[in-house]
């Protein structure tokens, strides 16, 4: 049966992820600076712990010598040689020592030692654990954020991811889970410190081996990329196995392997092109989806000259020059970009051969009557021909054009030309003005210059509604007539509703009809 003390080691050691002999190396150090402590002895004291049984045995190391002067640190030869055979004077023996029960100040000094020792081992074995892990990618949770730094819990560690390493439109929040690349790992005082990124271009290559099998075994290979952290990326992938396509592999079934890389990089925009040995190829596929006509290369120079059509100038140069920048970064060449219409006359067009223009200036009046009253036999043609190429002597070559025989041209009477009559004069017509009406109203026909019939005068008779006209009656008849109507009706008990509706009793009160309709 184990002993207590064998089981406390054997938790220690699972608690603190650490190997047995580590904790038993541990234990033995610090009870060999307590038992040092207590017997207040200058000489060597080192403990011994059977890892089966749990028990402790010390031995002090001693010198061995010809003559013993100092029986604490020092051993007789004959007395060696009946611990070890073949001891020698010079060398160090141990002897077994019996240990009495330890003290509190030796158990409190064995503890903290035990302790301490316990801390080195475990920096030491993460040290070792994370020194390995550099250059690759490992899964952490957002612990606290601030201005200048990160820390993202590891586990058994804690990294540094600096704000410089952070895109600067992504957002860590305490509790987040994120992927990071390790940068480097240093083994300071007070641990090892892990300092990881966001913004490394490996990220992405690291991201893609998770996500794409193929490029995890091999089949298909990144063989260059370009980075803007947080806005876009270009990735130039080739086959290495025949039969693949190493763009569809990483981009997978309606994009979900790529997309899963963008969810992790919040939303960065990520093309994957096709690498290609041929640099104009190359340079070409680097700057989709941008369309290209015609790529030069300059080795010398490390220049690419690229054509593009007119429209597709502004896509191909990228917001702010994005998108060059990064074809750019991910083919190695210096790109200059062109137009079509800018680049052809000066690429592809061939060289114009220089010629001479002539030019008359035009006939006058009178040269045009002599023209028709002369014979067409009578004149001879002469066609000039420059000759822009050397020769001995400059000769003007001349061509006759002869018109053969024809009939006689009879002489045309000149017409006179028809003179202008004078102009008779004409007597002016008066505008008409439009009709103003009272109280300075406008209509639409005097805007429109049309004539509108005038208003009849107030004395005139107005037609009755569905009958003839009546005869007209004079103004005050009409007010005596309508003050005895509006007597009659107010003169009702409780105004009872009239129900009569006979039109010809209030023609002479414009608002009887309209009054009618609601009675």
């Amino acid at each position: 049966m184990k002993s207590d003390f064998l089981m406390a080691i054997t938790q220690l050691s699972a608690e603190k992820n650490l190997s047995k002999d580590v904790v038993f190396q541990a234990v033995e150090t610090a009870l060999a600076s307590a038992y040092k402590k207590d017997m207040n002895s200058t000489a060597s004291i080192s403990v011994k712990i059977d890892q089966g049984t749990g028990q402790i045995e010390a031995y002090t190391h001693k010198l061995v010598v010809e003559e013993v002067e100092n029986p604490r640190d020092e051993i007789t030869l004959d007395e060696a040689l009946a611990i070890r055979a073949d001891a020698a004077v010079g060398e160090t023996v141990g002897v077994k020592t019996l240990i009495a029960n330890a003290g509190r100040i030796a158990a409190q000094t064995a503890k903290q030692v035990v302790l301490q020792r316990l801390r080195e081992a475990e920096r030491r074995v993460v040290y070792e654990e994370y020194v390995g892990k550099e250059g690759e990618i490992i899964s952490g949770v957002v612990q606290r954020v601030e201005p200048r730094q990160s820390t993202i819990d590891l586990g058994r560690t804690e990294a540094v991811l600096p704000s410089a390493e952070q895109a600067r439109n992504e957002h860590l929040r305490p509790g987040q889970r994120v992927k990071v690349y390790v940068l480097e790992v240093q083994d300071a005082v007070k641990g090892p410190q892990v300092y990881v990124s966001r913004t490394h271009k490996n990220l992405i290559r690291r991201l893609f081996e998770l996500e794409v099998p193929e490029i995890h075994r091999g089949a298909v290979e990144i063989k260059s990329i370009a980075r803007e952290a947080g806005s876009r990326s270009k990735v130039a992938v080739a086959a290495r196995q025949e039969g693949i396509d190493p763009v569809g592999a990483c981009v997978g079934l309606r994009g979900i392997r790529i997309q899963n890389v963008v969810n992790e990089l919040n939303g960065e925009r990520i093309d994957v092109v096709q690498w290609d040995p041929d640099p104009a190829r190359f340079v070409a596929h680097a700057l989709s989806p941008a369309r290209v006509v015609s790529v030069r290369v300059e080795e010398p120079s490390n220049t690419a000259t690229v054509i593009v059509p007119d429209q597709q100038l502004s896509l191909a140069i990228g917001k702010e020059g994005q998108n060059a920048r990064l074809a750019a970064k991910l083919t190695g060449w210096r790109i200059d970009i062109k137009a079509e219409s800018a680049a052809l006359p000066e690429e592809l067009a061939p060289v114009a051969v220089a010629e001479t223009v002539f030019s008359a200036p035009a006939p006058a009046r009178e040269e045009l009557d002599e023209a028709l009253l002369t014979p067409a036999a009578a004149v001879a043609p002469v066609i000039e021909i420059e000759i822009d190429e050397p020769v001995e002597e400059h000769v003007a070559a001349e061509a006759a054009i002869v018109i053969p025989d024809a009939a006689p041209v009879e002489e045309l009477e000149m017409i006179p030309e028809p003179v202008a009559a004078e102009p008779v004069p004409v007597a002016p017509i008066a505008a008409r003005a439009p009709a103003r009406t009272p109280g300075g109203i406008r209509f639409a026909e005097d805007l429109l210059g049309q004539v509108r019939p005038p208003l009849p005068p107030p004395d005139a008779p107005r037609p009755a509604r569905g009958g003839p006209a009546r005869p007209s009656r004079g103004r005050e008849e009409r007010e005596e007539e309508e003050a005895a109507a509006r007597r009659a009706r107010t003169a009702g008990a409780g105004r009872k509703r009239r129900t009569d509706t006979n039109p010809e009793e209030d023609d002479d009160d414009p608002y009887a009809e309209y009054a009618a309709r609601f009675r």
